[in-house]
C-alpha cells in the first residue's frame, strides 16, 4: 500500500511537470492544422528513429554478449567507457563525429589516399550514424545488465548438462533478450523521436527535419505556439503508441532467484572467441575515435580556461547532482510499484525539452523574473527528462527482485524502510549506481531549458560552450567542452563504480 501511494505521488508530480507546461503553451496557441512540411518531418522522424533503434539494438547484442562471456584486462574500463557517448553533450559529440566522418575527417582523408570517392555524413545516414553512436553503448549497458542478471547457477547447470552454444542461446540468452530488448528498443526509439541537435547539425536540409527541429523552428524563429503545440501533441501520441506496443511484446524470462554466487561466464572457444574479439575491437574503435578527436582539440585550451568557465561548471554541478537524485529516487519508487506505472515513467520522453522550457517560462513570467529561477527550473526539468532512463535501468531488476523475494520479505514482516534497507538497496546497488551516473551526466550536459532562462551571468557549462563558440573564442570553447566531457564522465564513473563496487 505504501509503495502504491508513493508511486501515485511520483506519477502525479510527473504529470504536473509534463502536462502543465504543455497546457500553458496550448493556452497561448491558436487553431490550425499541420502543413505538408510538418507531415514530411513526421515521416522522416519515424523513419530515422526506427532505423536508429533497429541498428543500435542489433549492434548492441553481440557487443553485450562478448562482454558478458569474456574476461580480459581492461574489461571494466571498457564497460565504463561505453557510457561516454550517450552521456556526452550532443553538440560536442557531433563535432567529434564530424572530425572522423565529415568531409575533411579521418575517414575521407583515408579514402582520398586510396583514390576512392568521399562520403558525406549529412542526411538520413548521418543522422542514423550519430544516433547509433549515442545509443548503441547505452543499449549495450542495458542488455549487459540482463546477461549479468541471469543467475550463475543456470550457467553451472547448463555446463553440467553439456549444453553447447546453441543450447545456451535457446534456454538462457533468448528468454532474457525477449524480456530486455523491447524496452531497450523503446528507449532508443523515443529518444530518437525527440532528436534536435543531431538533426540540426547533420540533417542536411528540409528533407531531413525531425518533429523536434520543427518545434524549435516554430518557437525560435516564428513564435508560432499553435504549430508548436500541435507538433508537441503529435510527439506525445507517437511515444504513447510506442510504449503500448512495446508493452505487448515484453514476456518474462522466469529464471527465478539465484544464490548470489560470482558469475560463471559461458565462453565458447574457436571461431566464436575470434568473433567476440573482432566485435569488441570494432565497437571500441567506433566509440573512441570521435572521443579522441574531442580530447585532442580541447587539450590546448584546457590549460588556460577563463574564470567564467569554472563558475559555469559549479552551476552545472549544482543542477546535475540534485537532478540525478530526484530522477533516480522517483524511478526507484515507480519501479517497485505495479508495472502499470511504466507508461507514466516513460511519459516525459514524449515531451520536448523546448516545449517544457517554453511552457514553464510562460508560467513563471507573471510571478517572477525567469532568470531568478533558472537553475531550479533547469534542475526540475532535467530530473523529469532523466527519470525514464533511470526507470528503464531499474525496472527489470526491481521486478525480478519482487518476484524472487517478495513473498519471503512479506512473511518476515519486512515493510517500509526496513524492506528498503535490508532487501531493496543491497540488491539494487549496481543498477542504482548506473542510474545515478546516467542521470547526473545527462543533466550536466543539458542545453535545453537553461538557454531560455539564463541571463548573462547565469550560464551553465554547456551554454557557456555555445556562447564561446558563437563569439569565435574557439580555443577556449574547445577547452571548456573538454572540461564538460571530463566532468560528465567523472560523475557517471563515480556513481556507476560506487554501485558496482558496493554490489560486489
Amino acid at each position: 500500500m505504501a509503495r502504491s501511494a508513493g508511486a501515485l505521488i511520483v506519477a502525479a508530480a510527473l504529470a504536473v511537470v509534463t502536462f502543465i507546461p504543455l497546457a500553458r503553451v496550448m493556452a497561448r496557441a491558436g487553431g490550425g492544422a499541420l502543413g505538408p512540411a510538418d507531415w514530411a518531418a513526421l515521416r522522416f522522424t519515424i523513419l530515422q528513429a526506427a532505423l536508429s533503434s533497429l541498428v543500435s539494438v542489433a549492434l548492441a547484442v553481440p557487443v553485450a554478449r562478448a562482454l558478458a562471456r569474456r574476461r580480459f584486462p581492461g574489461r571494466g574500463l571498457l564497460i565504463a567507457l561505453l557510457g561516454a557517448p550517450f552521456l556526452l553533450p550532443v553538440i560536442v559529440a557531433v563535432l567529434g563525429l564530424i572530425a572522423v566522418f565529415g568531409r575533411a575527417g579521418l575517414l575521407n582523408r583515408a579514402l582520398e589516399t586510396l583514390g576512392l570517392p568521399a562520403l558525406s555524413v549529412y542526411g538520413l545516414h548521418g543522422v542514423v550514424l550519430a544516433h547509433v553512436f549515442f545509443n548503441m553503448p547505452f543499449a549495450v549497458r542495458l542488455i549487459l545488465q540482463g546477461w549479468l542478471a541471469i543467475p550463475s547457477e543456470r550457467f553451472r547447470l547448463a555446463a553440467s548438462l553439456g549444453f553447447g552454444p546453441a543450447d545456451v542461446a535457446r534456454h538462457l540468452e533468448r528468454p532474457m533478450l525477449r524480456e530486455v530488448l523491447p524496452g531497450v528498443a523503446l528507449v532508443v526509439f523515443v529518444t530518437c523521436l525527440s532528436s534536435f541537435a543531431v538533426a540540426l547539425t547533420l540533417g542536411g536540409g528540409p528533407r531531413a527535419t525531425t518533429v523536434e527541429l520543427a518545434i524549435y523552428q516554430a518557437l525560435r524563429f516564428e513564435f508560432d505556439l499553435g504549430r508548436a503545440a500541435l507538433l508537441a501533441t503529435l510527439q506525445f501520441a507517437l511515444c504513447g503508441a510506442a510504449v503500448l506496443a512495446t508493452g505487448a511484446l515484453v514476456l518474462p524470462s522466469a529464471f527465478g532467484a539465484g544464490l548470489d554466487r560470482a558469475p560463471v561466464p559461458f565462453a565458447p572457444k574457436g571461431w566464436r572467441r575470434v568473433t567476440d574479439a573482432a566485435v569488441l575491437v570494432g565497437a571500441t574503435a567506433f566509440l573512441l575515435l570521435p572521443l579522441a578527436m574531442v580530447v585532442a582539440r580541447g587539450l590546448p585550451g584546457l590549460l588556460d580556461l577563463p574564470t567564467e568557465v569554472w563558475a559555469a561548471a559549479a552551476r552545472s554541478l549544482a543542477v546535475a547532482l540534485p537532478s540525478s537524485f530526484l530522477a533516480t529516487t522517483g524511478a526507484l519508487v515507480l519501479s517497485l510499484a505495479s508495472p502499470r506505472f511504466g507508461l507514466v515513467a516513460t511519459l516525459p520522453l514524449a515531451a520536448s525539452s523546448l516545449v517544457l522550457g517554453t511552457g514553464l517560462f510562460l508560467a513563471v513570467r507573471p510571478f517572477a523574473n525567469p532568470t531568478d529561477v533558472a537553475l531550479p527550473v533547469t534542475m526540475l526539468v532535467n530530473a523529469t527528462l532523466s527519470l525514464p532512463f533511470a526507470y528503464r535501468i531499474l525496472a527489470p531488476e526491481a521486478r525480478g527482485l519482487e518476484a524472487d523475494f517478495g513473498r519471503l520479505a512479506g512473511s518476515l514482516g519486512l515493510r517500509g524502510m526496513a524492506r528498503m534497507r535490508w532487501l531493496v538497496l543491497p540488491r539494487l546497488r549496481r543498477p542504482l549506481g548506473f542510474a545515478l551516473g546516467v542521470s547526473a551526466a545527462l543533466a550536466m550536459g543539458d542545453l535545453g531549458v537553461i538557454a531560455l532562462f539564463a541571463g548573462e551571468g547565469g550560464a551553465t557549462l554547456p551554454l557557456l560552450v555555445q556562447r564561446l563558440t558563437g563569439a569565435y573564442r574557439l580555443e577556449e570553447a574547445a577547452g571548456a567542452a573538454l572540461l564538460l566531457v571530463l566532468t560528465s564522465f567523472a560523475l557517471f564513473w563515480i556513481f556507476d563504480r560506487g554501485g558496482r563496487h558496493a554490489a560486489s
